[in-house]
């Protein structure tokens, strides 16, 4: 029960929000939002998308500041055999985060083009998970058939689960760019990422209702903390052997005496009290021999099963004891942060004044998280002080397209490959899970639309092609299935130097589904859907 919220933590090492590959987010503007694809942008969010379109600007200042607020609902079915009440289940956890910032500036002068921006690359929000998931309560619902298997019958459990977790991968990019010519242009830059993830969340409270009244009067089918029953388990069994070895002795005499053949059932016609055979039944019980052979049971051979009966209590105590540490309240308060550094290419092409292209590659990102946590709020090793995690972000390689047929109409199209092969997503160095059997891919197309000189309105569509393997990587907390996004919004130019964008997102995710293995084998259904708004200002201090 100690490791129950070790999983967690690979949830939020970098998880990406919405847009983007398996850790790292894509919307990153409010014209990302209601286009869906930037990556051949010559406005200011290009400090993001396409650095080298920059220069397209033409000299100036501009500044872009941006918010989306981010709803997302995740949905996770399961049907394990143990759970209690009605099956299958559902579990829901809701992420909220209203605060997206980005913020971008770009300064131009001649052929050069200087700029920088803060997002959050990966990350960016909290989830709460107010009544656990499958992952948490099939570790507690595991007593119910552990302790039957040890003849003592439960049929219920329940527990007080929480956790709450956020990440935020907050990135700091400042690019160069130089105009080559009116039609190619090439950047330089690089990103700061500071990320920083918080969990806070406990197990407390965990109750059966074992029907084992020789462990006391308290333990007759009613609901009690299990903790308490085990402990009381262990002084019991730990009180056997002494016990065991004067039973034993007990019936020395009548061995001796010729009734070693005897039935122990029998016991009372050659002067056995009553009191005496239902204690050494009890005692054989305990070892645990069926009621069917302790019947058939010898005097000889009860005192044979006596004599040997020590290390198996002792061994009983010992599995008590560790019930009821596994049992026992779990706190965790901690945190892991760390810092790298991605350098990043860029390319701007227009082989005419209708058509730009553009490439960017990010280069791996080699990301170490360090744990940090509160005295006594370990969940009991769960986070280990200064421990080490391994959360890199994958190299990505965009290829972006925009096409102006005519003066009010764009057209844009986008392609995107993470390199997920080449990044350890099980965190560990010492660990070599194969969790990935090909790179993510994402594309798509919009189109945007200038009503008058003044208005436009956009929509888009994109979608991925997840790489994971589904059997090793995804989870009730961490998994990718293939999505569709549509967006959509305007765009209004409220003077000649300030333009307000107003866009919104809808994702929908194929479901997926995992076949998985604990004490019987059961079905994981995973649902998910992220609704996205937000509204930006970009300010032009220069002539477009």
């Amino acid at each position: 029960m100690r490791k129950l919220l070790t999983i967690i933590a690979l949830t939020f090492i970098s998880g990406s929000l919405i847009a983007g590959g398996l850790v790292t987010n894509n919307n990153q503007s409010i014209k990302f939002n209601r286009l869906q694809n930037r990556n051949a942008s010559t406005d200011i969010d290009a400090v993001f998308y396409n650095p080298a379109g920059l220069t397209k600007l033409g000299n100036g200042f501009y500044v872009s500041l941006n918010n989306q607020s981010v709803f997302q609902t995740k949905t996770v079915t399961n049907n394990y055999q143990y759970l209690s009440k009605e099956k299958p289940r559902t579990y829901i956890g809701e992420v909220r985060a209203p605060l997206y910032p980005g913020v971008y500036l770009a300064f131009n002068t001649g052929r050069l083009s200087f700029s920088a921006g803060v997002n959050p690359v990966g990350g960016g929000g909290g989830a709460e998970y107010a009544k656990g998931v499958p992952s948490f309560e099939s570790q507690i619902a595991d007593l119910v058939p552990s302790l039957v298997a040890q003849g003592i019958p439960t049929t219920n459990y329940d527990a007080f689960i929480f956790f709450k977790g956020s990440s935020t991968y907050l990135g700091y990019q400042a690019n160069v760019a130089y105009k080559i010519s009116d039609m190619l242009s090439v950047a330089i830059g690089g990103r700061l990422v500071s990320a920083k993830n918080a969990y806070e969340g406990y197990m407390k409270n965990i109750s059966i209702n074992p029907n084992f009244p020789t462990f006391g009067p308290t333990y007759d089918g009613r609901m009690v903390l299990a903790k308490n029953f085990f402990t009381a388990g262990a002084t019991f069994f730990n009180s056997l052997p002494a016990l065991a070895t004067g039973a034993a002795a007990q019936l020395q005499p009548a061995i001796t005496a010729g009734y070693g053949t005897v039935l122990l059932a029998n016991g009372a016609s050659i002067g056995m009290s009553e009191a005496s055979i239902k204690g050494i039944q009890s005692l054989l019980g305990a070892k645990g021999m069926t009621p069917q052979q302790i019947g058939a049971a010898t005097i000889s051979a009860a005192q044979t099963e006596l004599n040997t009966a020590s290390p198996v209590y002792l061994a009983k105590a010992a599995a008590m004891t560790g019930y009821a540490g596994r049992t026992s309240d779990v706190v965790v308060d901690a945190e892991q942060s760390g810092k790298a550094f991605t350098p990043i290419l860029s390319v701007n092409f227009s082989p005419s004044e209708k058509l730009n292209i553009a490439l960017k590659y990010e280069f791996k990102t080699k990301l170490d998280l360090k744990t940090k946590v509160i005295d006594g709020k370990n969940g009991g090793g769960i986070y280990i002080q200064d421990s080490v995690s391994i959360a890199d972000l994958p190299a990505i390689l965009f290829l972006g397209a925009e096409y102006k047929p005519f003066n009010r109409l764009t057209l844009a199209g986008t392609f995107n490959c993470y390199f997920d092969k080449g990044v350890d997503y099980d965190g560990q160095s010492d660990v070599d899970i194969e969790k990935i059997d090909k790179n993510f891919l994402e594309f798509g197309l919009g189109a945007e639309f200038g009503i008058t000189e003044k208005l436009r309105i956009s929509a888009g569509w994109l979608a991925t092609a997840t790489g994971v393997n589904p059997e090793k990587y995804n989870t009730d907390l961490t998994y990718s299935t293939n999505t569709n996004t549509f967006g959509g919004g305007i765009g209004y130019r409220i003077s000649p130097m300030l333009d307000l964008n107003i866009g919104t997102q809808y994702t929908f995710y194929k479901d997926g589904t995992n076949t998985l293995m604990r004490l019987k084998s059961y079905e994981e259904t995973y649902a998910k859907k992220t609704w996205i708004i937000g509204a930006g200002l970009d300010f032009y201090f220069g002539k477009k």
